[in-house]
């Protein structure tokens, strides 16, 4: 194929789409055929299952159906329940096989960095066309090196119930806005059988995604900025833990506890909650089917529905939403294709196709996507559009390196909150937890 420069790609095939490619990707595109030594490959990849199924849909169908006809690269998407994913990305390392590429949730991919091909030059190609990346895009993919490319980031809120909020005098004009005012108006909910709904158990998405920013806003943090200094046993700390246990007695559904990452998904959609702390994927399940969701008078449960942000803590409001990031395999026969596949799916035309499948569930790994019409179409679903410019991740006021992945992985942080619930005095739990980082970061 005759080398073609940067420049005159971009000129013949329009800056929109190609941006992000590199000379070579740009050029088979533009020629339009696949390139000789992709014909006929299969990648394999493995991501969590999609809560919006039509996305996995979508790649499985248009988007493979494009990939084999612009790049000879067809795709073997393999969904799976994404707790299984740390213990299937281990095994393939260990066999020194297994699938090309992996979607690693949350930090995961710090794990593995030497397990990792280094997908630098495509990550920085997206950031640079795209409006940057959020900070828990890069926080969660980047060790001195892209060990990841980011994939997206599920931005979280707390959906809730209208008319039960609005029969205690809150609705989405006038809200709880600190943690007394949400334990207090939980206390009167629950009494009304209206219980809030909030897991302590070892949720991937749901239990750090509520826990870990609760803990910042009373102050309370793992390490310092330098990354290594353990402070979690701290007045702040201490006395978001001593909160905890009160807020779960007076407002919480006690069955919860044992709940995972869909188990507060089935008490909303069943009527039993009035609010939980998720990603959009239980409004947009109401949505789909409003004759089977309804409220107690008969009405489609979509239509009672709102979303708001977490509440301030003493120390101010925080969020986190859960970025996914696709590795590409290091023992992988196929890495110069698993990452032109990487860089041609994030071209913007390409993975427009799927983001606007997710209707707001999934918010892009850049800033670029908060500016998409799709956001124009359900008012609903806007407190998603920025949610995740205010996002920080585990580790935070430190890195979230490996370091901070593992203490994801064993759940201190949330375990912390469970074992003061369960009957643990809340300094001997903080004492537990903090404890149990110092053998991490030591």
């Amino acid at each position: 194929m005759e080398r073609v420069s940067r420049r005159r790609l971009l000129k013949l095939s329009g800056a929109g789409s190609v941006a992000a490619c590199t000379s070579g990707i740009a050029a088979i595109l533009a020629s339009g055929r696949a390139p000789a030594y992709a014909q006929g490959t299969t990648l394999h990849w493995v991501r969590g299952s999609d809560y919006v199924p039509v996305s996995d849909q979508t790649l499985r169908t248009t988007i493979n159906e494009q990939a084999q006809k612009d790049l000879g690269i067809k795709i073997n998407l393999e969904g799976v329940d994404g707790l299984t994913i740390q213990a299937r990305t281990t095994a393939a390392i260990q066999s020194g096989s297994g699938p090309d590429i992996i979607c690693q949730i949350n930090n995961w991919a710090q794990l593995y960095p030497e397990s990792a091909v280094d997908v630098s030059d495509i990550a920085e190609e997206i950031g640079k066309a795209q409006g940057g990346f959020y900070e828990t895009s890069k926080a969660i993919a980047y060790d001195g090196k892209w060990i990841a490319v980011p994939n997206t980031i599920v931005g979280l809120q707390i959906v809730n119930r209208a008319s039960w909020w609005n029969e205690i005098g809150y609705g989405p004009e006038k809200y709880p806005e600190n943690w007394e005012e949400w334990r207090e108006a939980g206390k009167k909910l629950k009494s009304k059988g209206h219980p809030i709904g909030q897991t302590l158990a070892h949720a991937f998405g749901d239990a750090n995604a509520f826990w870990y920013p609760y803990l910042w806003s009373w102050g309370g943090k793992e390490v310092e900025a330098d990354g290594k200094t353990v402070v979690l046993n701290s007045p702040g700390t201490i006395e978001s833990v001593k909160f905890a246990v009160g807020f779960w007695k007076d407002a919480c559904d006690d069955g919860a506890f044992a709940w995972d990452d869909s188990g507060n998904n089935r008490a909303f959609l069943s009527g039993t909650i009035s609010a939980t702390n998720n990603g959009a994927s239980i409004y947009l399940e109401a949505k789909k089917k409003p004759d089977m969701y309804k409220t107690e008078d008969g009405k489609p449960l979509k239509d009672d529905v709102f979303h708001t942000p977490l509440p301030k803590g003493p120390a101010g409001q925080f969020s986190w939403h859960v970025p996914f990031a696709d590795m590409v395999m290091a023992y992988g026969k196929n890495q110069k294709a698993a990452k032109d596949f990487l860089r041609w799916f994030h071209t913007e035309k390409i993975y427009e196709q799927w983001w606007v499948t997710q209707q707001g569930f999934s918010v892009g790994p850049t800033k670029m996507w908060e500016n998409h019409k799709l956001w124009q179409q359900d008012p609903i679903m806007l407190p998603f559009r920025t949610a995740a410019e205010s996002g920080h991740f585990a580790g935070y006021a430190g890195p979230a390196n490996r370091k901070a992945a593992e203490v994801i992985s064993k759940y201190i942080i949330s375990d912390m909150y469970a074992k003061a619930v369960q009957g643990m005095a809340p300094e001997d739990a903080v004492k537990w937890a903090h404890g149990e980082l110092v053998k991490i970061y030591a």
